[in-house]
């Protein structure tokens, strides 16, 4: 396995799928160190690899910017990818068992991408993000197509607190017959935050149910603030 797998595999996913379901997120230990951070993030002025670059005023989704990479993606982009999928897939298979919805997910990444470029969803996915100051992210989806993976990773890049103020992730569930609930998590640099890509299982008195849910990022009222996105999914 290489370093980035080991790093997975170390986690605690019994913990981190209770805290899952309890929440529709859930903060992992270190995936990146802090000179891999570094690496990554400064990979964003090397426009040659990415696909596309997305203004976020421009399209009212908040103020920032993101790329989304080309292939062939840096070593701890795809490694990364390729090894939080088997590990997330456990608990895609119950989230779906419980709402009586096929998991139509294979074992490995790389047959779900197959999947998903044989159903035209071809671009691919993972995504670096930038905040300046006043930088916010709009509460959103990333669906991109007919064919999603239900879950999520975003690993911060920088040091709250330190490199940036403000700047939390945020997701809203919106509850039946109640008002919505939020959370907000500060990403550690290096830590992964594994989170829901639209909804999680709630269980109601008539069994289980499906809980919408988006995300976001708070104001950034200082600083830089810059994270890797890690989507299981191809964009059409």
């Amino acid at each position: 396995m290489s370093i980035y797998a080991d790093r997975v595999a170390e986690a605690d996913w019994a913990a981190l799928a209770t805290e899952m379901d309890a929440y529709g997120s859930a903060l992992t230990p270190p995936l990146l160190t802090k000179e891999e951070c570094a690496d990554i993030a400064d990979l964003y002025d090397e426009v040659e690899r990415f696909r596309s670059t997305i203004d976020m005023e421009r399209y009212r989704f908040g103020s920032g910017q993101y790329r989304y990479f080309a292939e062939p993606f840096p070593e701890p982009v795809g490694e990364l990818r390729a090894a939080l999928y088997p590990r997330l897939l456990p608990i895609a298979r119950e989230w779906a068992a419980r709402l009586g919805r096929p998991a139509p997910w294979p074992d490995t990444l790389a047959e779900w991408l197959d999947e998903c470029h044989a159903a035209g969803q071809t671009k691919p996915t993972p995504i670096l993000l930038r905040y300046g100051p006043e930088g916010w992210n709009a509460l959103h989806r990333d669906l991109y197509g007919d064919l999603v993976f239900p879950m999520q990773v975003v690993i911060g890049l920088d040091e709250p607190g330190v490199d940036y103020t403000g700047g939390e992730f945020l997701m809203v569930e919106q509850r039946a017959r109640a008002q919505s609930r939020g959370t907000a998590t500060l990403l550690p640099r290096g830590h992964g935050l594994v989170f829901t890509t639209r909804e999680r299982p709630v269980r109601t008195k008539r069994g289980w149910s499906a809980g919408p849910m988006r995300h976001g990022v708070s104001v950034v009222r200082s600083g830089r603030r810059r994270t890797l996105g890690l989507v299981f999914h191809d964009a059409a």
